[in-house]
């Protein structure tokens, strides 16, 4: 639900998109290979393009700090400042898709080495999942190009971690058709699977692991993150050990989040989103509709399963009219918005059907969900779409490891309710206050001690920079803020936050 175009460049829509350039074609696959087969060893060194002179096999610190500042004045300020060389290796590795068909993926390692303590010797494992994009030639090698991978460095390679960073199945020159966009035990796989690739690659490519891991994701990759860890709680124990993880701006509470959407609630980005969830459970599972037309107006249905990933950004998407950028709802269709805010989601060009939302709406009313926070998904709807929500929903577990919630309280991409009914849930279910840390940047600290005291008057500061050129430019300043909030405001402060968080359990 979401996603991500970082705080290296400012978004024109309350949406997100990651933008990366694709990576070498690298060995064709074989599907009769194992999970997490690594297909070339060691992987592809992505060398840094310069403007004169030969590429960098190595990310200087210096030239790194250069290189983010350029894009985004003042950045350095939150992730500090880069200590260590940064290598990144390009890898292809096999996996499986939503409906566990052999595929492959692609993913970048990143190692980071130099002469500063934090960053010889063993160091810690960050495995981090990304956020939402459209475009299918999306990268996390790109270091150069692609913002979240940029970000991601400077936050935790920069600083000492070995990062692994999956693509997806579905992206970049993955063989899959489609992605399996929050289907929660395929993309767990997919995370453990590119886990497995890089742990072969690293006696290769110098990477010493210490033994500690760590999982994080933004937005999409939040819920990913999470389902990541469950995974590795519950089926692969033996085989992985986390130390901690931290979800940022997750949609961990889906069924809580479609209901809110179908009933008049809509988030910013949805008429992207919901088509790539909708493609994604139909593939998996087979049975959200027979044809598109039960769910989208006709003029959308057509070759909607095929639209993202691929080549159009998600300004094309709404430019071309492939699909309406903001009117998911009939204009006449009810109940109608929620609140006044929710009312530009009504309108013509609608992308869902008022009969499809009507079935939708009459099913949550006969089979609610959510009805005791404790115990949110003893429920049986008979909608598919919502069974499907039901089933891609997080609050089912409760982690073994300590777990930060990072986000902003006022997103309108990825609601913060979805993080506080987790958050309620974990807590009713025992899980040991003193092991969860719940962090609303858009919030004042609660005093001088308060450990996340300059993640929030930074965010503060961020979004008053917002309003202020806004104003300046005539323009509406609470439109230009929801417009960056969850893509470009919120995720520099939760990583800086999140890694905070890391190196305080891993000093432990």
């Amino acid at each position: 639900m979401r996603h991500y175009q970082i705080a290296l460049s400012l978004l024109s829509a309350a949406v997100l998109s990651a933008c990366g350039g694709s990576g070498s074609e690298g060995p064709a696959i074989n599907t009769s290979v194992a999970r997490g087969t690594l297909y070339a060893n060691p992987p592809n060194l992505v060398p840094i393009p310069q403007a004169s002179g030969p590429a960098l096999t190595k990310l200087d610190p210096v030239v790194f700090k250069a290189m983010l500042e350029a894009k985004k004045p003042g950045l350095t300020q939150v992730t500090g400042t880069p200590k260590c060389e940064i290598s990144t290796y390009y890898m292809k590795y096999a996996t499986v898709g939503g409906a566990n068909e052999a595929t492959d993926a692609t993913g970048a390692i990143m190692v980071p080495s130099g002469s500063d303590p934090a960053c010889t010797g063993p160091r810690p494992v960050l495995l981090y999942a990304h956020g939402t994009t459209v475009e299918k030639s999306f990268n996390m090698a790109n270091l150069r190009d692609n913002s979240e991978a940029s970000l991601v460095a400077a936050m935790y390679a920069a600083q000492g971690f070995i990062v692994v960073a999956s693509n997806f199945a579905g992206y970049d020159v993955s063989s899959l058709t489609y992605h399996p966009y929050l289907n929660a035990d395929q993309q767990a796989d997919d995370m453990v699977d590119s886990l497995r690739a890089a742990r072969a690659a690293f006696p290769r490519i110098n990477a010493q692991d210490s033994g500690k891991l760590v999982i994080a994701g933004y937005s999409q990759g939040g819920h990913v993150a999470m389902a990541t860890q469950r995974a590795m709680q519950q089926k692969y124990a033996s085989e992985f050990k986390v130390s901690a993880l931290a979800g940022m701006s997750g949609p961990y509470a889906m069924a809580l989040l479609g209901d809110a959407v179908f009933a008049g609630s809509p988030n910013a980005g949805g008429t992207v989103f919901l088509p790539m969830i909708t493609t994604a459970w139909q593939k998996s599972y087979g049975n959200i509709y027979a044809s598109a037309n039960e769910i989208y107006e006709d003029k959308y249905a057509t070759g909607i399963e095929t639209l993202i990933p691929g080549g159009l950004t998600m300004t094309d998407l709404f430019t071309t009219g492939k699909l309406p950028s903001l009117a998911m709802f009939a204009k006449d269709s009810l109940p109608g918005p929620s609140t006044p805010a929710f009312s530009g989601f009504f309108g013509d060009g609608n992308l869902i059907k008022t009969s499809y939302r009507n079935a939708y709406l009459a099913d949550a009313q006969k089979n609610p969900c959510g009805t005791n926070p404790a115990d949110p998904l003893n429920c049986s709807p008979a909608n598919a779409f919502r069974k499907a929500g039901v089933k891609n929903d997080l609050r089912n577990y409760v982690p073994n490891v300590p777990v930060m919630l990072c986000g902003g309280g006022s997103d309108p991409t990825v609601f913060f309710a979805s993080t506080q009914a987790t958050a309620g849930f974990f807590l009713a279910k025992g899980f040991p206050s003193a092991y969860l840390t719940t962090l609303d940047v858009d919030t004042n600290p609660t005093s001088a001690a308060d450990p996340f005291a300059a993640a929030k008057v930074g965010f503060a500061q961020s979004k008053a920079g917002v309003i202020a050129a806004a104003v300046a430019a005539k323009q509406d300043p609470a439109t230009a803020v929801a417009s960056v909030y969850h893509g470009t405001l919120v995720p520099p402060f939760c990583n800086a936050a999140a890694r905070g968080f890391f190196q305080q359990v891993l000093a432990k």
